[in-house]
């Protein structure tokens, strides 16, 4: 079955950096596409990566294109997102999930504060 565990997370001051990994398995990571998704406290769930199954095409929000970037070591079935110029607003709960989007893991809690 799949599982995915995120960690990495902690807190941060403005402007601090972060790099979250996942740990993949149950299934061929190296032919999945993934995601990084998260959630703040009291909204929704916000979708902010995608990187392809060879790692060489990725996707980001608007709300952190430029700041944050993702890679992945299918050789190690390892997900990875390297967060720079974090701001207050990135406070969330950060899941890696499948092309479905819905997080399996636990999350990793980033907190960007002063």
């Amino acid at each position: 079955q799949v599982q995915l565990v995120e960690s990495g997370g902690g807190l941060v001051q403005p402007g601090g950096s972060l790099r979250l990994s996942c740990a993949a398995s149950g299934f061929t990571f190296s032919a999945t596409d993934m995601k990084w998704v998260r959630q703040a406290p009291g909204k929704g769930r916000e979708w902010i990566s995608t990187i392809y199954k060879d790692g060489g095409i990725q996707h980001y929000a608007d709300s952190v294109r430029g700041r944050f970037t993702a890679s992945r070591d299918n050789a190690k079935n390892m997900l990875y997102l390297q967060m720079d110029g974090l701001k207050p607003e990135d406070t969330a709960v950060y899941y890696c999930t499948t092309f479905t989007g819905v997080p399996r893991g636990g999350g990793t809690q980033v907190t960007v504060s002063s």
